[in-house]
C-alpha cells in the first residue's frame, strides 16, 4: 500500500462521494465532473492501493468489503480536512448545514437541483448525507433531513413535502409484452420488490382494480436505485416513486405500464433540528426546499 504522502487526496475524496451514493453518476453531479472522470479517479486509487473498492460485476455498483472499510475510515478524515481548509480559505463559507436525504430522493431529485441554491448562496456550505434508514427518525447528526413519516415528528419543526406515490414502470420491451384482459394481467409479469415496501404491489393492485397474475416471479432488492435499474434492464415491473423518478420516464429508459398510482400511507417531510430552526442559513435552505419540492394544497 502506498504511503499517505503519495496517495491521491483528490481520488480519496471522489471515492468517498461515490461510496456514499454507490453511484458514479450521482458523485459526478455533486463534484461537477463526469461519471467517467469519477470512474477514472477511483480506478487510479484502486491501482495505488492494490485493492478493488467497488464490485462492478453485478448489475448495480456496490462497495467491496475493503471499500466499506476504507469509506468508514476515510470519510470522517476528509470531512475534517475540508473543515480545516475552509477556516483559512479566502472568502470562506460562513455557515455549514448538514442535510440527510434518502438515497433515491437525493440522487434523482434533490442533488440535481441543489446547484440552484448554492449558486445563490455560495457562503453556505451544504453537506448532503444519503442514508436509507427505514425508521421514521431524524438522524441525530443532521441539521435537516428529508425522510418518510406516517405523521410528522411531534418534537421537531417539520414541513410536509408530498406523499409517497408509486406507479408501475418497466422497460419499453417489457411494456410491449404486457397483455391485460378484463382488468387482469394475463401475460408473464415478473415483479421487482423493494424490501422496504414488501406489500406495495398488492396495495397497488387493490387501489388500481387490476389483478396481478398468481405467483409471479419476484426479485427482491434493498435499494430503490437498484429497483429502478433492474426495471430498466427488463428484469420485471417496478413501482417507481413519482415525481422523484420522473427523470427516468423522461429519458425513455423506463415507461409507465399503467396510469393508476398507489398512494402510500407515508409522506416525505422536511425535518429541522430544534436548535437550528432560527439559524438564518437554515431558514434560507428550508424556504428554498419548501418552495421547490413541496406540493401546494
Amino acid at each position: 500500500m502506498p504511503s499517505a504522502a503519495k496517495m491521491s487526496l483528490r481520488g480519496l475524496r471522489t471515492f468517498c462521494v461515490a461510496a456514499r451514493y454507490e453511484s458514479f453518476r450521482t458523485a459526478g453531479e455533486e463534484l461537477f465532473i463526469t461519471a467517467s472522470a469519477v470512474s477514472h479517479q477511483i480506478k487510479s486509487l484502486e491501482e495505488e492501493l492494490g485493492e478493488q473498492l467497488f464490485d462492478r460485476t453485478s448489475r448495480e455498483l456496490s462497495l467491496t468489503e475493503t471499500g466499506k472499510s476504507l469509506y468508514e475510515d476515510a470519510n470522517p478524515l476528509i470531512e475534517q480536512l475540508d473543515s480545516v481548509v475552509a477556516k483559512y480559505k479566502t472568502g470562506a463559507v460562513s455557515s455549514s448545514i448538514r442535510i440527510s436525504v434518502q438515497p433515491f430522493f437525493a440522487s434523482e431529485y434533490f442533488v440535481p437541483r441543489l446547484t440552484e441554491f448554492t449558486a445563490s448562496h455560495p457562503e453556505i456550505d451544504i453537506q448532503v448525507g444519503a442514508s436509507d434508514e427505514t425508521a421514521e427518525k431524524h438522524p441525530s447528526d443532521a441539521d435537516l433531513s428529508i425522510r418518510l413519516f406516517r405523521s410528522p415528528p411531534a418534537d421537531m419543526p417539520s414541513n410536509l413535502l408530498f406523499p409517497l406515490r408509486m406507479i408501475p414502470g418497466g422497460s419499453p420491451a417489457f411494456k410491449e409484452s404486457l397483455t391485460v384482459k378484463k382488468k387482469k394481467i394475463v401475460s408473464e409479469f415478473p415483479i421487482i420488490v423493494h424490501e422496504t415496501h414488501p406489500k406495495a404491489w398488492k396495495k397497488w393492485s387493490k387501489a388500481a382494480g387490476i389483478e396481478l397474475p398468481e405467483n409471479p416471479k419476484v426479485t427482491r432488492l434493498d435499494s430503490m436505485i437498484a429497483v429502478v435499474r433492474a426495471a430498466e434492464r427488463g428484469l420485471g415491473a417496478a413501482l417507481i416513486p413519482v415525481p422523484i423518478g420522473n427523470l427516468w420516464f423522461k429519458q425513455g429508459s423506463i415507461v409507465r405500464l399503467f396510469k393508476q398510482q398507489y398512494v402510500a400511507d407515508v409522506s416525505y417531510y422536511l425535518v429541522c433540528k430544534e436548535d437550528r430552526v432560527e439559524d438564518e442559513s437554515v431558514v434560507l435552505l428550508r424556504d428554498w426546499i419548501v418552495e421547490n419540492f413541496a406540493e401546494s394544497g
